[in-house]
């Protein structure tokens, strides 16, 4: 990283050639993944690389007095693995027209469907009118960088759907998706969570962690700064053993769990599963300011309703315990709506060069918007709950 003073947009390969103190100084209490230690362990462990398909290419923008005013995570894709908004569809249709979809400019945090703010800007811009100038400018820069470096098109992945009309996504189509989140509602504890459920559906979670009960097994939480290395061999064995058995690696290495153990372990917790003899299964959860966030699970045995235990159920009880207003279990997975996950919107921002294919993505993007809102009304009308719940509590 250079100490020279810098005026003006930069795109760079590394996170490091921002620096962690002004990166941090952009980024909110409830983002861990947003963190320069996150960003960064990504690329030191070379799990974002661009022999993975992972070009770094972080826009920066600089006042004239080199404030650092802000700034957005960014790749140069050479494929859609790891993104979570699936785009293969369109990668192929180019494919068969003889055109090339990849590289792509993408905004996003790998490997990381979780909703948060993709342009962060200084808080001595936030609240002026420079902040729409700001945007103005990044979305410039990121079309004029797609046009000379002919990248098909710029995708931004997962920002906060209540800035749907911000200035950052003009010329950009909107892509609207689902995902299942719980919300605290001021229980004082797991059966009082229950309580709110209609009989059915408390009974067949009660069933459920009955099963758990018979199969002998303990569970513990460690916090991030207590994890042993040798549990973390255990739980990296066990992560890489839930991809292999799909016959996949997964996209994450040791390296890179060691290193966020290192920067940032007061974000993360394990909560590890115990047999009579060893660690059989565990999962690591993320915390910020108001959201936990479970991320990564592992196991090797099939053990029944293990996945629902670890990943969902305990993860509730941390939240009650902890006074987390919200508990954020990964993409996907209907299944969460009878254990009262409610489905929440999610969106993303499509940038495409070709005219021809922007219109057919545009025909495509209105009528899948409108299958997603459907859905969700209707997810809403089938959750679990006594009372409708109508607006997720937020402290």
């Amino acid at each position: 990283m250079t100490s020279c003073k810098r005026e003006g947009v930069f795109f760079y390969r590394s996170i490091d050639d921002i620096g962690r103190e002004d990166w941090g100084a952009l980024v909110g209490p409830d983002q861990p993944f947003l963190s320069f230690a996150f960003l960064y362990a990504l690329e030191v462990s070379g799990c974002v690389a661009i022999d993975r398909g992972w070009e770094p290419f972080h826009f920066a923008y600089y006042s004239a007095e080199g404030e650092l005013l802000a700034a957005a995570p960014q790749y140069i894709k050479h494929h859609s693995y790891g993104e979570y908004v699936f785009d293969w569809a369109w990668a192929d249709a180019y494919q068969r027209h003889g055109l090339n979809y990849y590289p792509k400019l993408l905004t996003a945090i790998p490997f990381t469907p979780c909703t948060g703010p993709r342009l962060l800007v200084s808080s001595s811009a936030t609240n002026s009118a420079a902040a729409s100038d700001i945007a103005s400018v990044y979305r410039d820069a990121c079309v004029s960088s797609c046009h000379e470096r002919s990248l098909s098109s710029w995708h931004i992945l997962f920002p906060p759907p209540e800035n749907s009309k911000s200035d950052t996504q003009k010329g950009l189509h909107r892509r609207n998706g689902v995902q299942y989140h719980w919300f605290n509602r001021g229980y004082q504890d797991f059966d009082a969570f229950l309580d709110a459920l209609v009989s059915r559906k408390r009974k067949n979670i009660r069933k459920e962690r009955q099963a758990i009960a018979r199969q002998a097994l303990t569970f513990r939480w460690v916090e991030g700064p207590d994890f042993a290395e040798s549990e973390l061999e255990r739980f990296y064995l066990l992560y890489r053993a839930t991809y292999l058995k799909r016959g996949q690696e997964g996209y994450l290495n040791k390296t890179f769990f060691q290193e966020l153990l290192l920067t940032m372990p007061s974000a993360m917790c394990f909560l590890l599963v115990e047999s009579s003899v060893e660690i059989v299964a565990g999962a690591l959860f993320f915390k910020g300011d108001k959201t936990l966030y479970g991320r990564y699970w592992g196991c090797i045995e099939s053990y029944h309703a293990l996945h629902f235990e670890t990943c969902y159920y305990r993860g509730v009880e941390y939240c009650i315990e902890h006074g987390f207003a919200k508990f954020d279990a990964g993409a996907q997975g209907e299944h969460k709506l009878l254990r009262g996950f409610e489905p929440m919107p999610t969106c993303s921002y499509h940038w495409i060069e070709n005219p021809d294919f922007e219109r057919a993505i545009v025909d495509f993007l209105e009528d899948e918007s409108a299958h997603v809102a459907e859905y969700i009304l209707e997810a809403r009308e089938g959750l679990p709950y006594k009372v409708t719940m109508d607006t997720p509590l937020r402290k």
